[in-house]
C-alpha cells in the first residue's frame, strides 16, 4: 500500500513540550490529506495533554513508564500491532522510534535518516545543512512534503474549549489587569535562564508603574526559582491582586488556557514560550545561548489564521548562539546584558491598550442574505452610520465575519473584500477580518475560534477586557467568551440564540446602553 492511500496512520510524536507544539502544523497537514482516516499519535502522557482537544487526532497512545526497558518496549509493540497501522510518520528522530515501528509491522515507515536508522525506514529522508537552518516548524513540515503530502506553513495552534478558558479566567480572577505571565525557568540548564533578580525587578515595575499583576508559571522544578524571585520583591507590593505563583500548580493540559488569559507573556526559551505563541498571546522572548531563528516564536504569514505580537530580545554576541547547557565563561553575558529596564520598556510598548467593538457582518451590520454574493442583495442596516460616534469614546470599530461561502465556491473572495471595504471607507471601521474556511477545515479563525480577534489584537493593540463583541449567532457570543470580551446578542436574524443570560439589543441603536 502506498503511504498516501493509508487508512490508519500512526504519528510518533516528540518528547518535549516545545517540540510537540512545533509539530502541530504538520499534524494538521496530515489530517488535511487523510480527511476521513484514523490518525493516532504516540506520545509521553504529559505531552499528550496538548492534543486532548485537537480535532486532527483520533486517538492518543500514551508512551508511559510501563514501556521502559526491553519488556516494556515489547509490550508497546503488541499494543501497536493490535492497532494494525498502515503507516507511521516518525517526527521523533531517535533510533528507538524506527525500531518500534519496524517491530510493530507497520508497512510504511517514514522518517529522517538520523541516528543510523535508515535501514528500518521505508522512506528515509535526508537531513542536510539547509534543512537544519530552517525553523523547526518547517523541519517537521518538510518530512511530510518528502512523503508527497501537501504541507503548507501555518502557525501552531492549540485547540481549547470555552469551559477550559472560563476555568482559567476564574483562576486568575483576583489579579489586576494587565496580567503579565512570567516564565522564568527553562529545561536543559541554567544558561538559558534570564537572572532571577531581573524577573523580580520587572514584576516590581509591572505592579508599581503599570498597576498590573503577574503570574509565575513553571513545573515543580521551578518552584524554588519562583520563591527566590518573590523574595526579591518588596513585600508591600505582593498581594493576591498583584502576584500569583502557579509553579507546580498546573498540568500541561491546563497551561494553554491559563497562558492565553494573560495580556502578555515574558518568557525564556522553553516549552511555555511555545505554548504562548500557539494560543496567540503577545510575548517577549528572552534568548541567549539558543537560536530564535530555529526555535523562537514563529513569524506569521500574511494569510495566517491568527496573529500575535512578539518581540525577541537577543544580544547576538559573537559567542551566541552556542547551544551550551552551561556557559564556558561562567556567567552568560548574552542574558546578563539584557537589563530589566529594557524588558519593562518593551512591555510598555506592546501591552494591549486600546478598546474595540467587534461586529459580526451578516445579520448584525447588514441583512443576512445567506451567502451574500451580489451587491443587489447587500442591505446595510441604517443604524450602521451612527456607529462612528463610538470612536469618539475611544473605541475602534472592527468587523469579524465567517465567510465559508468562499470555501464552498459560492462567494468570491474579491467580492467579500469589496463588501468589507464599504464599512471601512463609508462607515469609519478601522478594519475588517473574515474567515474563508469551511467548518471542517479546523482553522483557528472561524468563530467561535478567536483567530480573527487575535489578529486584530496584534495589529491594533486591543485589550479584550475593555472590548465588546456584537453578533446575532452563538458563534459570535462564544468567540467573545474565548477572549473575555463582553458579548452582546443583536436580535435581527432568524438564527436561534441558545446561550442564556447574555445582554441583548434589538438593533444597533441600543448598543449605546452598554457603552460607558
Amino acid at each position: 500500500m502506498n503511504f498516501k492511500d493509508s487508512d490508519k496512520i500512526l504519528i510518533r510524536g516528540v518528547n518535549w513540550v516545545g517540540d510537540a507544539v512545533m509539530t502541530m502544523p504538520a499534524v494538521r497537514a496530515l489530517r488535511d490529506h487523510f480527511t476521513d482516516k484514523h490518525i493516532s499519535i504516540l506520545l509521553k502522557p504529559w505531552v499528550g495533554d496538548l492534543f486532548r482537544k485537537d480535532p486532527n487526532i483520533n486517538n492518543i497512545i500514551g508512551f508511559s513508564t510501563d514501556h521502559k526497558g526491553i519488556k516494556g518496549r515489547l509490550k508497546l509493540v503488541q499494543i501497536l500491532k493490535a492497532e494494525e497501522f498502515d503507516s507511521a510518520i516518525l517526527f521523533q528522530n531517535a533510533l528507538d522510534a524506527a525500531i518500534l515501528a519496524f517491530l510493530s509491522r507497520i508497512k510504511n515507515r517514514i522518517g529522517y535518516n538520523t541516528d543510523a536508522r535508515s535501514l528500518l525506514l521505508t522512506k528515509s529522508v535526508h537531513v542536510d545543512d539547509k534543512l537544519l537552518s530552517l525553523h523547526q516548524v518547517n523541519y517537521y513540515l518538510n518530512l511530510l512534503k518528502a512523503a508527497g503530502i501537501d504541507a503548507p506553513y501555518r502557525l501552531p495552534w492549540i485547540y481549547m474549549d470555552i469551559d477550559d478558558r472560563i476555568a482559567a479566567r476564574n483562576r486568575l480572577s483576583t489579579l489586576k489587569h494587565p496580567i503579565i505571565g512570567i516564565n522564568p525557568g527553562s529545561s536543559g540548564g541554567t544558561a538559558k535562564r534570564w537572572p532571577a533578580e531581573r524577573f523580580a525587578s520587572v514584576i516590581s515595575l509591572i505592579i508599581s508603574e503599570l498597576n498590573g499583576s503577574a503570574v509565575i508559571f513553571g513545573g515543580n522544578a521551578e518552584s524554588p526559582l519562583a520563591k527566590e524571585i518573590i523574595s526579591l520583591i518588596d513585600g508591600d507590593l505582593v498581594t493576591i491582586e498583584t502576584l500569583l505563583d502557579f509553579t507546580g500548580k498546573t498540568t500541561i493540559g491546563e497551561l494553554p488556557s491559563i497562558v492565553s488569559e494573560c495580556d502578555l507573556l515574558l518568557t525564556n526559551d522553553s516549552g511555555i514560550m511555545h505554548i504562548g505563541y500557539a494560543v496567540g498571546v503577545p510575548m517577549i522572548a528572552v534568548f541567549g545561548p539558543t537560536s530564535h531563528i530555529l526555535t523562537g516564536p514563529p513569524i506569521p504569514m500574511d494569510d495566517s489564521e491568527f496573529n500575535y505580537k512578539r518581540v525577541v530580545i537577543d544580544k547576538s554576541l559573537p559567542c551566541s548562539p552556542c547551544f551550551k547547557l552551561k556557559c564556558k565563561f561562567g556567567s552568560p553575558a548574552c542574558l546578563i546584558n539584557i537589563s530589566a529596564l529594557e524588558v519593562f520598556e518593551t512591555i510598555k510598548k506592546i501591552i494591549p491598550k486600546n478598546k474595540a467593538i467587534f461586529f459580526d457582518r451578516d445579520g448584525t451590520l447588514c441583512k443576512d442574505a445567506h451567502y451574500l454574493n451580489d451587491f443587489k442583495d447587500l442591505h446595510i442596516f441604517p443604524e450602521v452610520k451612527d456607529l462612528i460616534k463610538f470612536k469618539e469614546k475611544g473605541y475602534k470599530l472592527i468587523g469579524i465575519s465567517n465567510q465559508s461561502g468562499i470555501g464552498r465556491g459560492i462567494v468570491s473572495e474579491s467580492f467579500t473584500k469589496e463588501v468589507n471595504r464599504i464599512f471601512i471607507d463609508k462607515y469609519g471601521f478601522d478594519d475588517f477580518y473574515y474567515c474563508p474556511h469551511l467548518p471542517d477545515e479546523r482553522c483557528a479563525c472561524r468563530k467561535p475560534q478567536p483567530g480573527m480577534l487575535l489578529a486584530a489584537r496584534a495589529k491594533h493593540d486591543i485589550d479584550f477586557k475593555k472590548s465588546l463583541v456584537v453578533g446575532d449567532k452563538d458563534a459570535d457570543i462564544m468567540s467573545a467568551a474565548a477572549v473575555g470580551a463582553a458579548p452582546i446578542y443583536i436580535e435581527t436574524s432568524h438564527y436561534e440564540q441558545t446561550i442564556k443570560n447574555i445582554n441583548k439589543i434589538n438593533n444597533l441603536n441600543d448598543l449605546q446602553n452598554f457603552i460607558p
